[in-house]
């Protein structure tokens, strides 16, 4: 059974920055698209960044230039690197991971973020 484990969430204020990873389990993991999204209270569920097996990135406008997703094809694992961080990147992040072939949506449990001072 697919498993994908969401690590590194946490409270941080305005300006900082936070790590998170994310291991896959039981995924052929170079036939999916990696990524990660969040859902804010009250909101729907965005990406925030994903990323291919060969590398090609997709990152929200409200992102660019802050974050940085990255994947250890070989580690199974796939990571954003948040930096520059704002009060409005409160959310639940889901890492989630796509075949590219038949859609098929996987999902992590979910990390919170907080971005307070």
């Amino acid at each position: 059974q697919v498993q994908l484990v969401e690590s590194g969430g946490g409270l941080v204020q305005p300006g900082g920055s936070l790590r998170l990873s994310c291991a896959a389990s039981a995924l052929i993991f170079s036939t999916h698209v990696m990524g990660w999204y969040r859902q804010a209270p009250g909101k729907q569920r965005e990406l925030v960044a994903s990323l291919t097996s060969s590398g090609i990135t997709d990152y929200a406008d409200s992102v660019k230039g802050r974050f940085v997703i990255s994947r250890d094809n070989a580690k199974k694992t796939v990571d954003l690197q948040m930096n520059s961080l704002k009060p409005e990147d409160t959310a639940i992040y889901y890492c989630n991971a796509r075949h590219t072939t038949w859609g098929t949506h996987y999902w992590g449990q979910g990390t919170q973020v907080t971005v307070s001072s």
